[in-house]
């Protein structure tokens, strides 16, 4: 049985990976760590301090914010504890200190952590070798919803950034052609974002072609997708040595 450190376990996608964790074989919640009281409300004892955790942990997931990121990260290294980093909004520091980190302790990070997601990541890598050989243009649409403050999304760039992977890096990008009159260069990714309602997430890549187009989509209709994500990549990590990994390497 895999045990886990559910760091921030009293926010919304904290009571979705326990809820998820509770139907899913071979992994527990041994313990969770919050600022928040969570009262009698879980079913495993919650810290607001790293010092007074008891329990054997196999693999931390945090999912709590920017601002608390450093001290799971010394909590992991300190007790080689392998660390599934689901926190978004990272500062470059924080990003450098992950990489730094991981030369002690398994660490997994990645730009969203549903598995739809990177098996998008990984179809648009092929098609590109072929479509983006044959000249096919390539744009990017994501919509979110309203509240989102980024645009585009890291999930976006992170497709666009797969492209340009697999294109050699022949790819630039580009976030609005309002102000110019030419054609679209073969070069360029266009990058849309649209900001509306309450979509969760979608992102469309579109290579256009001559007569055809072909179009990958990815629809997440609620964020338990990425805390199902989260523990698929929690049972990978669990046991692994030293290194930077990312949901590429969960999904093989």
């Amino acid at each position: 049985m895999t045990k886990v450190l559910l760091v921030g376990c009293n926010g919304y996608m904290g009571r979705v990976v326990s809820g998820l964790v509770s139907e899913t074989d071979r992994i527990v919640v041994a313990a969770g760590v919050d600022v928040a009281d969570s009262g009698d409300q879980t079913p495993y004892p919650v810290y607001t301090s790293y010092d007074e955790i008891k329990e054997d942990i196999d693999v931390i997931i945090d999912f709590s914010s920017a601002a608390a990121v450093d001290a799971v990260l010394d909590y992991a290294v300190q007790n080689k504890i392998p660390l599934v980093e689901c926190t978004t909004g990272l500062s470059d520091a924080q990003i450098a200190r992950l990489e730094e980190a991981s030369g002690q302790v398994a660490v997994l990070r990645s730009a969203n952590m549903s598995l739809g997601i990177n098996i998008l990541i990984k179809l648009v890598k092929e098609a590109v070798k072929t479509l983006g050989q044959a000249g096919f243009d390539i744009d990017i649409v994501e919509k979110h919803h309203r509240r989102k403050v980024d645009a585009p999304s890291g999930t976006a760039i992170a497709l666009a950034d797969a492209v340009n992977e697999a294109g050699e890096g022949r790819y630039t990008y580009t976030y609005d052609r309002s102000q110019r009159r030419m054609p679209r260069p073969s070069d360029e990714i266009g990058i849309s974002a649209v900001r509306g309602g309450t979509i969760v997430g979608e992102h469309e890549v579109i290579f256009a072609g001559t007569d055809e187009v072909v179009s990958f989509k990815h629809n997440a209709f609620s964020r338990a997708v990425f805390g199902k994500g989260a523990i698929q990549a929690a049972l990978f990590l669990a046991g692994k040595p030293a290194g930077l990994y990312d949901m590429s390497d969960v999904i093989g």
